[in-house]
Formats: structure tokens, C-alpha cells, sequence
């Protein structure tokens, strides 16, 4: 089995980024099928375009543009990718980092299959700071990264005390294509809307409202990478009213226009 040493990715690196015990890279997969391997560090995978299939000894993934895994130290596992471009963009951190921060990686083991937005909003940042890549952007990916870890540990506890509805509201919220109102969610779950709103932060770590602004930021967030879409299609793909509901959203969250963020990547 093959053991891959700090920073190392299978496919081409667009950007390779080096800070103090975390390797960034933002890669285009190459290979049809890599067999079995593992890192030498633990790390997360986003997947920006395309489509991969991956596969440890415990699970499998098939993984769409937006999904993101966390991998800890050491964990085999294959892909295979589909014949589309595929772009996936990781953060590689030692063994040093965790316990800079003290954080118990051992709170993380196995792979994980990232799906609160809150998380994949994080990345997002972290994403955008690489671009910038200035003199405070490993101080800004450090703060996400601590934030990240916390909260997947608090999903964790809040998990195993979530009644059925809100398990259920979860998996709702993952639909492509749903009624966010109140009154439609909270009769789906068979719960008053004032209980479903007053309770939902207890269990999901925010509001009801920035929770759905942040699945849908996030899928625009990776349509946008792509480059394919144009602004009318990613409103609509993602369910905004128009464009100016859109761009206040998302410069609401990242503090830029669409039209910014895509002069910020475009250099890769």
C-alpha cells in the first residue's frame, strides 16, 4: 500500500500553499483510479468540480462538487473519478498543529462526511484566504480551522441528544428542492412552527433562517468556482429571487460580490 508524504496529492496542483504545520494544495485530479493508499497527515478533502468515488475499509463516498471529508492519519482508501475535469482542494495539518491548539485528534478518528454548512462555510473562507494569501492569511485559516474542529465536536454531542424531528429536519434540509417556510417544514415534521423555531438553534448551532442562507451560499459558492454558470442560472439553481438577492447574501457572508470573489480565484 502506498504511503503519500506531507502535501502530496495525486493530479496537478493549481496552487500549492505552505504555512506552519498545514499544507494547502487546490489540485485537479489526474488519475481515472488511484488504488490503495494513505497520508502520512490527517486532512480534508473538498471537492470543488466533478465527481469522485472514494472508498475506505468501513464506508464509500460518492462525492459531488460542495462535498467535504475529513480524513484522520493513516486512514487507506481509494478513488476512482469520473471522466468530467474533477477539482478538489485540501488542507494537509501535523500532528504539531493539533497540539499547538490542543486539539485531541483523536476526537476525530475514521473518516467523516462533513455536511453541516456552517463547516462548509468555514471552508469556504478558507478557500477564498488562499487566494489572497497576505501577511494575516494564516492567522485567518488558523481561527477557521479551530472553529471547524469545534464544531464538529459540538455536532457531535448535539447529535446524540437530537429528538426524531430534528434528525428528520436535517435530512430535509439536504433535499435539492423544498419548501423553507415555517409553516411547511414545521407540518412536514408534525411540530408547531414556534417550537421548530425557537428550539432549531439549540440543536443545529444557528438560526433557521442562516442555516438554510448557508446551504444555499454554499452551493452557489461551488457553482461559482466553476466557472460555468452565469448569474441568472446560479439564482435560480440555488433558489434566490433574483441576482440582488443573491449578491446581498453573499457579500452578507463573504464580504465581496460574486464578481469579486471570481476576479480573487481566477488566477487559481
Amino acid at each position: 500500500m502506498n504511503k503519500l508524504k506531507t502535501g502530496e496529492f495525486y493530479g496537478t496542483h493549481y496552487q500549492k500553499t505552505a504555512f506552519e504545520n498545514l499544507i494547502i494544495t487546490d489540485t485537479e485530479y489526474t488519475h481515472s483510479k488511484v488504488d490503495w493508499h494513505y497520508h502520512e497527515n490527517p486532512y480534508f478533502t473538498y471537492l470543488l468540480q466533478g465527481k469522485l468515488f472514494e472508498s475506505n475499509k468501513k464506508e464509500s463516498y460518492y462525492l459531488e462538487p460542495g462535498n467535504l471529508l475529513f480524513h484522520n492519519w493513516q486512514d487507506s482508501h481509494y478513488n476512482i473519478k469520473s471522466p468530467d475535469f474533477t477539482r478538489g482542494f485540501h488542507i494537509e495539518l501535523n500532528k504539531n498543529w493539533f497540539s499547538n491548539f490542543d486539539i485531541q485528534i483523536t476526537n476525530f478518528e475514521g473518516s467523516i462526511n462533513l455536511k453541516n454548512p456552517i463547516i462548509k462555510n468555514l471552508m469556504n473562507h478558507i478557500f477564498v484566504e488562499t487566494k489572497i494569501n497576505d501577511q494575516y492569511s494564516n492567522l485567518s485559516i488558523e481561527s477557521d480551522l479551530i472553529e471547524i474542529f469545534n464544531t464538529i465536536k459540538e455536532s457531535k454531542e448535539r447529535n446524540l441528544r437530537k429528538p426524531d424531528w430534528a434528525n428528520k429536519l436535517k435530512e430535509l434540509l439536504n433535499e435539492e428542492k423544498i419548501d423553507y417556510s415555517l409553516n411547511s417544514l414545521s407540518s412536514k415534521l408534525e411540530i408547531h412552527p414556534v417550537h421548530l423555531s425557537r428550539e432549531f438553534n439549540r440543536y443545529f448551532g444557528t438560526s433557521l433562517g442562516n442555516y438554510i442562507r448557508l446551504i444555499k451560499l454554499n452551493k452557489a459558492f461551488c457553482l461559482l468556482t466553476s466557472n460555468k454558470f452565469s448569474m441568472t442560472e446560479i439564482c435560480y439553481l440555488c433558489d434566490f429571487y433574483d441576482q440582488s438577492h443573491f449578491i446581498s447574501n453573499f457579500k452578507r457572508i463573504y464580504h465581496t460580490t460574486p464578481t469579486q470573489f471570481l476576479r480573487k480565484i481566477s488566477g487559481r
